[in-house]
């Protein structure tokens, strides 16, 4: 018999819209369809919608929930996959004797963009000899329609297996290879209901990914309680053949599942995290993951023995669908939003302006009261994936000319160096501009050091600097050609100084730690340090120009020349402004803090203070950067455009260890009511794809190059934002103290060049 209660003919409204090539609804409207009592409401929600910086919710529907449809109970859904513009296929799990099916949903839009689903069909799926396939041996999780419409492949929890089916009968055509340790102990290794609920295969039908739920008894969790996952690779082979090529470790967010995947092209996958706890209710994540250059994990024994994090497949939150805003939806049970259900399925849907994809999602109701059968539009953003074209590099042990310098330093080896140093190190790049003015070519920087070897009792034989540098990316050299001498011969830094009594009074590392810098609208150079923290105005030559302005609000680190006897500081050393951004017009500068005040509740907080240039003054308005952990610092930052910054957070890690070291996205204009500012991930300095084989050949032992090229140098604090959308970044090496690159070999300076598509999205 048809359904007991008919659905209006549409799943959700722009989703489908979209695929059929009509207009979406406008940004920050969401649209719902519910049937309570079988009456049927529209709703349109104000700007809200967002749920993150890289999704938005464009509707739902419940218009299947508790439906029945040829006798058979419309719930348990737990995969989708799109067929066409207008239909898709739903996979039911099964309990009991109940026959394995799909569901053929029609697409559509109803009056006023509603969003609804209506089933059109149905296929039983049968063993090879018609008998179907019941909820005693077949638990279906995954779903992929395959490519010419007629057959669909179905994994099930229950061996696990990945099956073929053929549309036209329901009728088990092929099965394919499971490796041994993927079965259902005792006959393998994974746990009953933990395996293959995610499964993908590429555009092209080329590879097929099945991912575990669950980790393998010998994989675990770890101590945070993040699953040690396997995502198994299938390659086509003839005749429409898969066959097991690799295995890929994944690695999920503490106490969730796997539970599906959509892969997209060159190595880019989506994955859904789901997990529930009682009496709250539902988790429910979105990621976007990366294979590029992704390591083949079959010969590990135990997943828990990886310590490298280019092992695992880089993973990147989209959204916590618990900050959708809720849009009218109820709950049956506690949930931390209404919004969310035990949300199983995803299924990537057409093109929306820009970069942005529909998504589809489908909750399995368990086939309980108190659960529902909910069907979710969401718009993606997904640009295409970061990608190194440039590389140059200058060596560690490039001294340029001046003083002899680390004397101070003690006379042991470290890296392969020893001091003192036969003139002036070249210790990394704390800030990059162009060496001119509102230039955009990276062709010439004035790349500026710090204050040379880390503190003030060790630097007074480092003079500072900014060079004008050269990179080569063809030869994969930095030409060094000049440089700025920092000085104050005019006598207006008003506390003793190194060379406090001679005529040119050249600035040193003991004097300043200098980290920031940035050109203004008159051609001056303005400087942020650390030491103070302080801002310094130098000419265009390097000599400065008015005393060090202070922090107006009493920001003082331990090595403040301000802080008064018995006076607490309120910042940690080497904790102010390494990061400073200069507006287009260059009559504003936005210093940040590196790290979170002494004292701040909110360790995460990295205050972003106004600048006004002509004023020489602090305007009093500030805002508030949050890094991901307390741990994190903010590396450095510049105007994207308007009064958008691009900033570098990262971890004080080197080498495998490296964990964070990233481009993030924030809008001055878009803080919160609390000044609190929005942030978006823009690229991954850790997992950057390197397809032209740039950062090759691999010197030996290097770390991080290669088809996935990798940043991990402690110090990333240069980051400078080209035409379009490339951007240039570098590292301060912490002369001769770094050797992330090479173990026991001092990291030279990087500047590498990355095209980041969508970054001014």
């Amino acid at each position: 018999m048809r359904s007991t209660r008919r659905a209006a003919p549409a799943i959700a409204a722009a989703a489908a819209l979209a695929l059929l090539g009509a207009a979406v609804p406008a940004a920050g409207a969401v649209t719902s369809e519910r049937s309570p009592a079988g009456a049927v409401t529209s709703e349109r929600f104000p700007a809200g919608a967002r749920c993150s910086a890289d999704v938005s919710l464009l509707g739902f529907t419940d218009s299947l929930d508790k439906t029945t449809f040829e006798g058979t109970a419309v719930g348990g859904l737990s995969a989708l996959a799109l067929t066409r513009s207008s239909r898709a296929l739903a996979l039911a799990d099964n309990a009991g004797t109940t026959p394995a099916r799909l569901y053929d949903l029609g697409l559509g839009t109803g009056r006023g963009g509603r969003l609804s689903a209506e089933v059109r069909g149905m296929t039983t799926l049968r063993r090879p000899d018609g008998t179907p396939y019941t909820g005693a041996d077949f638990d279906g999780e995954g779903l992929v329609a395959e490519r010419g419409g007629r057959t669909v492949l179905a994994s099930s929890e229950t061996e696990p297996s990945i099956r073929r089916f053929r549309l036209s009968d329901g009728r088990q055509v092929a099965e394919l290879q499971v490796p041994e340790r993927f079965r259902v102990a005792p006959a393998g290794q994974a746990a009953t209901n933990q395996t293959f609920e995610a499964l993908a295969a590429t555009p092209d039908g080329r590879v097929l990914y099945a991912g575990m739920e669950g980790p393998l008894s010998a994989d675990g969790r770890d101590a945070e309680g993040r699953g040690l996952q396997r995502i198994l690779r299938y390659e086509a082979g003839p005749g429409g053949t898969y066959t097991p090529a690799a295995q890929h470790a994944y690695r999920t967010d503490p106490g969730l599942g796997l539970v599906e995947l959509v892969a997209l092209a060159d190595g880019q996958l989506l994955s859904l995290e789901r997990g529930f706890t009682s009496g709250v209710g539902n988790t429910v994540r979105v990621y976007r993951v990366s294979a590029t250059g992704a390591a083949d994990v079959s010969s590990v024994e135990s997943l828990s023995t990886l310590t490298d994090q280019r092992s695992w497949l880089g993973k990147q939150l989209l959204a916590d669908l618990v900050d959708c805003p809720p849009s009218g939806a109820t709950a049956e049970q506690p949930q931390p939003n209404p919004l969310l259900d035990n949300i199983e399925g995803m299924a990537l849907g057409g093109h929306l302006s820009g970069d942005r994809r529909t998504l589809y999602l489908v909750s399995d109701d368990n086939n309980n009261a108190a659960q529902t059968t909910r069907l979710y539009a969401l718009s993606v953003r997904l640009p295409d994936e970061a990608r190194l074209t440039g590389r140059a590099l200058l060596s560690a042990t490039d001294y340029q000319p001046g003083p002899t310098s680390g004397t101070q330093l003690p006379p042991a080896t470290v890296n392969g160096v020893t001091p003192p140093f036969a003139g002036q190190p070249i210790p990394g790049f704390s800030a990059v501009l162009p060496a001119t003015p509102r230039s955009r070519s990276a062709s010439r920087l004035l790349a500026m050091p710090d204050n040379g070897f880390g503190a003030k009792n060790n630097s007074a034989d480092f003079l500072l600097r900014a060079y004008v540098i050269e990179p080569d990316h063809r030869s994969g050299e930095i030409r060094v050609r000049s440089h700025i001498g920092f000085r104050d011969p005019g006598r207006k830094v008003p506390f003793p100084i190194v060379n406090q009594d001679t005529a040119d009074r050249l600035l040193t590392g003991a004097d300043f730690d200098i980290e920031s810098l940035a050109w203004d609208a008159r051609g001056d150079l303005w400087i942020g340090e650390e030491f103070g923290p302080y801002l310094v105005r130098t000419d265009r030559t390097g000599k400065v120009l008015q005393a060090p302005i202070p922090l107006p609000d009493g920001t003082k680190s331990p090595q403040s020349p301000d802080l008064a006897a018995g006076e607490t500081p309120t910042l940690p050393a080497s904790r102010g402004f390494e990061a400073m951004a200069a507006s287009t017009d260059g009559w504003t500068l936005y210093p940040i803090l590196e790290g979170a005040r002494t004292g701040d509740a909110d360790q995460r907080r990295r205050v972003v203070y106004e600048f006004d240039v002509r004023k020489s003054a602090y305007t009093g308005r500030t805002w508030t950067f949050r890094v991901d952990e307390p741990g994190l610092l903010v590396g450095d930052a510049a105007v994207l455009d308007g009064r958008r910054l691009l900033l570098i957070e990262r971890d004080n890690e080197m080498g495998p260890s490296s964990r964070v070291k990233r481009l993030v996205v924030t809008d001055l204009d878009a803080a919160g009511q609390d000044g609190v500012l929005p942030r978006r991930t823009a690229v991954d300095l850790l997992r950057i794809a390197d397809p032209k084989g740039v950062s090759t050949p691999a010197r030996p032992g290097e770390y991080g190059v290669g088809p996935l090229f990798s940043f991990p140098l402690q110090s990333v604090e240069s980051v400078l934002p080209l035409g379009g959308d490339r951007v240039v970044v570098a590292n301060d090496n912490n002369f001769p103290g770094n050797d992330g690159r090479i173990p026991g070999r001092a990291d030279d300076t990087e500047v590498i060049v990355i095209d980041v598509p969508g970054l001014r999205g």
